[in-house]
């Protein structure tokens, strides 16, 4: 069992519902065989394997056959799993350049590929793995693990085996995002896995939910204005890992029940209008966009909900959304207008602007900063991987509502879903998701 996000189409698999039922009927007219991803296996395997560490050096995966002969799929298949065996043996080697090289082959791999049955038999090794380069490696090789566990649980689609995996590693994760002395990239990425595992993985009763929340908040409240309602001078990279907490911080939000999310409005909004003035670019955004979050949240277990101070909080973020300062780089003032702009407008007029993010012949629609919030955090650990996962992997497509990946055949390949189809589509999607809101926030709000 796992938590399920409210407002977004419940990720336990469960047996065919009416959203179901209207996906499949809906993708009826193209149903049968397999989908586009936008590099062949061949490619994909050739490219995400080719920095295994040439300690570990085994025959080339998939050299190019002559006179047009495709590579058997079988045999591109055992030799991938070979190179993928290979580099989890590296990640127990003695040589930290030989780890971290098996790592970052791993990165890349769990990425872009759907590898469930491969790493469903050897899960505990790589959670052992990885918890020894978490406990004994340097800085580069804990951000590493840290990256990788969380695409592991992404790979078991958040099943049972990843609630188990995340039990044994959190606590580990933990005690390195406290740790001052360890190094800001392994925090952030810890920061990042802590937030994306326990959004994917943790169980129904809410404890691991309450308790990284918790750990999260300690670390970027340590930003938020003392007394006298001046900002602290932050320490040499502690903005970056202020807004990987507030960022993973927010993700878990959007699982909290109605009561709790009223206590955390209470508590957090104030302080975050005051983290708008912040000299970190990043940080402000940051602080922005979950406070765009959060008045969402309000508004919608509460019609009524108003901002405290509503005007001086759009004054600021109009002087931000129109910031020209000529000390500021000029890609920061660009990328900091956009998105106060956009945060002015839902605060103002309860408008968002809606994104359209297109893998294969489908689309999902981020109409909102909840969904926008959950997209960035997976694109963020996933990267350009994420529109391959929307397409096959079975967990993000529940969690955005996609229904069971549709399959091609060359007949129906040419002929797209109309603009029609993918509305309604999607608008299935909507409801289910509306529906489901309510019941698991009543469920989990007895609990927290």
């Amino acid at each position: 069992p796992r938590i399920c996000t409210p407002s977004i189409s419940s990720i336990h698999s469960s047996s065919p519902g009416s959203l179901r039922q209207e996906v499949l009927q809906l993708s009826a007219k193209v149903n049968g065989v397999k989908g586009e991803s936008g590099a062949s296996d061949d490619e994909l395997t050739s490219d995400i394997l080719s920095h295994c560490s040439s300690a570990s050096e085994t025959t080339s995966v998939l050299e190019e056959g002559t006179g047009g002969e495709q590579v058997d799929e079988q045999t591109a298949q055992e030799e991938t799993e070979d190179k993928l065996k290979q580099c989890i043996d590296n990640l127990m080697d003695k040589s930290a350049k030989t780890r971290l090289a098996a790592l970052e082959s791993l990165r890349q791999a769990f990425s872009s590929k759907v590898l469930y049955d491969f790493l469903t038999e050897r899960r505990l090794t790589v959670s052992d793995c990885l918890e020894r380069s978490l406990k004994k490696g340097g800085g580069e090789e804990q951000a590493a693990a840290a990256t990788v566990f969380a695409l592991l649980c992404i790979q078991l689609e958040g099943g049972d085996e990843a609630e188990e995996g995340f039990k044994v590693l959190r606590p580990i994760l933990t005690a390195l995002l406290m740790d001052n002395s360890a190094s800001i990239a392994a925090r952030q990425s810890c920061a990042r896995a802590l937030g994306m595992c326990c959004y994917v993985s943790a169980a129904e009763e809410g404890e691991d939910l309450i308790k990284s929340l918790a750990l999260l908040e300690s670390i970027f409240m340590t930003s938020y204005p003392n007394r006298e309602g001046a900002l602290p001078t932050p320490k040499p990279g502690s903005p970056g890992l202020h807004s990987a907490a507030l960022q993973a911080w927010s993700l878990l939000v959007t699982l909290c029940p109605a009561s709790r999310l009223k206590v955390l409005l209470d508590l957090h909004l104030p302080k975050l209008q005051a983290c708008l003035q912040s000299n970190d670019v990043n940080y402000r955004i940051a602080a922005g966009e979950t406070i765009a979050l959060l008045v969402e949240l309000g508004r919608d277990i509460d019609e009524e909900f108003e901002v405290e101070d509503s005007e001086g909080l759009c004054e600021c973020l109009k002087s931000l959304a129109t910031d020209g300062n000529k000390h500021r780089a000029k890609n920061d003032r660009r990328k900091q207008r956009s998105i106060f702009r956009e945060v002015l407008h839902y605060i103002e007029n309860e408008d968002f602007t809606e994104e359209k993010i297109r893998f294969g012949v489908e689309s999902v629609y981020i109409d909102s900063w909840m969904r926008r919030r959950i997209y960035d955090a997976f694109k963020e650990i996933l990267e350009s991987g994420v529109r391959h996962h929307l397409q096959f992997n079975p967990l993000l497509r529940d969690i955005f509502g996609l229904g069971p990946p549709i399959i091609l055949d060359a007949t129906v390949k040419g002929n797209k879903i109309t603009r029609f189809e993918k509305h309604l589509f999607n608008s299935a999607a909507f409801k289910a998701r509306t529906k489901q809101r309510n019941k698991v926030r009543d469920k989990r709000a007895d609990v927290m």
